[in-house]
């Protein structure tokens, strides 16, 4: 129990820390922002040289890095709906065909029909797969990618699996997975699948996941 609550303790202190963090550079940088935007409105020229234009890409990667702050801090606060998982899930997978399609990369589904709904927060429960969705696309780097996603009934709850046969990862990569800012992508944040595990905790499920280097990851949310 003691270690459960030292836990507990740690990580809300370490919620408060990144909130007062990223409050102190919100400021600064949308001051920032509208200065930029004053000079370019008196210097148009500026716009055309190519170091303005990196410069705005490190300005919108900190806004990126300051919203996954946020999704962070409040991933674990819900509202929750009655939702058809079965539905729920192809809505998701419908919206991101194209992007798949452009990439080259073939989804297979094998979706269950649902007769029972599931107290879900939509938005946050759709940040979470498309969180995953994402790490499987960009863990895709050949010309025959491919990714599964399946849903099971357990009967005690569903099973959401989401497979690719992308690089996979080494078990040292996979004991830090959902560890804040861990990140082995040259421009991620190390956040995205510490904010999909907060997530589906607080649904009251959990997540399992196999991988083998070069061969593929499983990630597998179980829930109810």
């Amino acid at each position: 129990m003691q270690v459960n609550t030292t836990a507990e303790q740690l990580k809300n202190e370490f919620q408060i820390t990144l909130s007062k963090f990223a409050h102190e550079i919100r400021n600064p940088l949308a001051l920032i922002n509208s200065e930029l935007q004053l000079m370019a409105s008196s210097h148009p020229e500026l716009i055309n040289d190519p170091q303005w234009e990196d410069l705005q890409d490190n300005l919108d990667y900190v806004k990126e890095l300051l919203n996954e702050f946020s999704n962070y801090n409040n991933a674990d606060k819900l509202s929750l709906h009655p939702v058809a998982p079965d539905e729920f899930l192809r809505n998701i997978l419908s919206s991101e065909q194209a992007t798949l399609d452009y990439l080259g990369i073939a989804l297979d589904t094998d979706i269950s029909d649902s007769t029972r709904s599931f107290p879900i927060d939509r938005l946050k429960m759709r940040q979470a797969l498309l969180n995953l969705l994402r790490n499987a696309t960009e863990s895709i780097t050949h010309t025959h990618g491919r990714i599964k996603v399946c849903l099971r009934n357990t009967g005690q709850g569903i099973c959401i699996s989401i497979e690719d046969n992308g690089c996979g990862m080494t078990q040292e990569q996979m004991n830090h997975i959902f560890s804040p800012f861990v990140t082995s992508k040259p421009t991620g944040t190390g956040l995205g699948l510490a904010i999909t595990e907060q997530i589906i905790q607080a649904h009251g499920g959990h997540i399992e996941v196999t991988s083998q280097p070069d061969q593929g990851s499983v990630f597998k949310l179980f829930l109810g």
